[in-house]
């Protein structure tokens, strides 16, 4: 059976492709407009055999990899900017960069990102919108609160208590304070009912998933959280050789620019998941007030490098023990008795321990 390797290069309202022909050995190329997603589905209905499509890894074509898979094509996603690192020439065009991606999956050079599963997508895009959500409602208090300390109503969180938001209803404010009040508040009203009905499906995603249930018996590490990790890291064994790989997936390591005797280590690279990168940081702040290893390195890091810094290192630690439990199948007991005793070991053997 002939493969077929396309290359795509791949944008919002269109798409370059170049392939081999095995009759004549020339590179075709095409240029397919999105507006026509039937003739963009007619052309590659045309191939036969086993076809590959490489391209670049982007947020606009989630479509155009389903109707792939619709025509059983096998879709590859590469990196972009290695794909760009490896041009041999300065010169870039559509036609450049589809031939590009076409010799680098020729000569097996294609920098492959791993595919999520259809859930783990699913999972992690409810995640990054109930994100939007909580933003959103955090804005819309913040203006109600703006609006009770003009009306002289400073009762701070309370406000948003059933008893403050009835005070809240009733104090004297001008027409068009009434009027954005009202406004507001049934913005808020909205906003919560939608954040409760993404939990609701949020927790339906984690019946019966015992790989939840061992992070979550780490101090600190809740359901969204547990359900993050999970999404994005699965499968940990294939995807990733050490705690390192995973610490730079993440975006949490720091960006080095040492030259000969200077040695600068800047912020963190930032690479990785946002939401899974603000989900961690918000496990750590609960995880230092209840783990008491993570407590003194966290206050130990505060009197060394700041707050700020000091978070960061607790989350990437905290990072590196979910790591470990889903790679190891084990739940926080056994990772602290493991921690334990490699940390016995190294006092004996003067090795350093990077369980803990």
């Amino acid at each position: 059976m002939n493969t077929i390797y396309i290359g795509v290069d791949f944008h919002a309202r269109q798409q370059t492709i170049c392939y081999l022909t095995t009759d004549t050995g020339e590179v075709q190329f095409l240029q397919l407009q999105h507006h026509d997603k039937q003739a963009v589905r007619s052309v590659y209905a045309q191939f036969t055999g086993q076809v590959i499509v490489g391209l670049e890894a982007s947020g606009y074509s989630p479509w155009f990899e389903q109707l792939l898979a619709e025509l059983g094509c096998e879709v590859w996603l590469g990196n972009a900017k290695e794909i760009r690192r490896r041009a041999r020439s300065r010169h870039k065009n559509d036609r450049r960069d589809a031939e590009l991606i076409l010799e680098l999956m020729l000569h097996n050079e294609f920098p492959r990102l791993y595919v999520a599963t259809v859930q783990s997508r699913e999972v992690l895009r409810m995640l990054r919108y109930r994100q939007k959500l909580i933003k959103m409602r955090t804005m819309v208090k913040n203006s109600l609160q703006a609006l009770a300390l003009q009306s002289g109503l400073a009762k701070g969180s309370r406000l948003f208590s059933k008893a403050g938001l009835q005070e809240l209803r009733c104090a004297p404010m001008s027409p068009a304070m009434q009027w954005q009040r009202e406004q507001w508040l049934q913005l808020l009203e909205g906003l919560n009912q939608r954040v409760l009905e993404v939990m609701q499906w949020l927790q339906q995603q984690s019946v019966n998933d015992p790989r939840l249930g061992r992070l979550r018996t780490h101090p600190g590490i809740g359901l969204l959280t547990a359900l993050c990790l999970v999404h994005a890291l699965e499968p940990v064994k294939v995807r990733f050789r050490n705690a390192r790989k995973v610490v730079g997936f993440a975006g949490l390591d720091p960006l080095e620019d040492s030259s000969a005797e200077r040695i600068r280590c800047g912020s963190i690279s930032k690479a990785g998941p946002r939401v899974l990168r603000y989900l961690l940081g918000e496990a750590a702040h609960l995880s230092v007030k209840h783990d008491d290893e993570l407590n003194r390195f966290y206050k130990r890091l505060v009197e060394r490098r700041g707050k700020p810094k000091a978070k960061v290192a607790v989350t990437r630690k905290l990072l590196v023990r979910a790591y470990i439990m889903l790679r190891d199948e084990i739940d926080y007991a056994e990772f602290k008795r493991r921690a334990v005793a490699a940390r016995l070991a190294r006092q004996n053997s003067g090795t350093p321990c990077l369980c803990s």
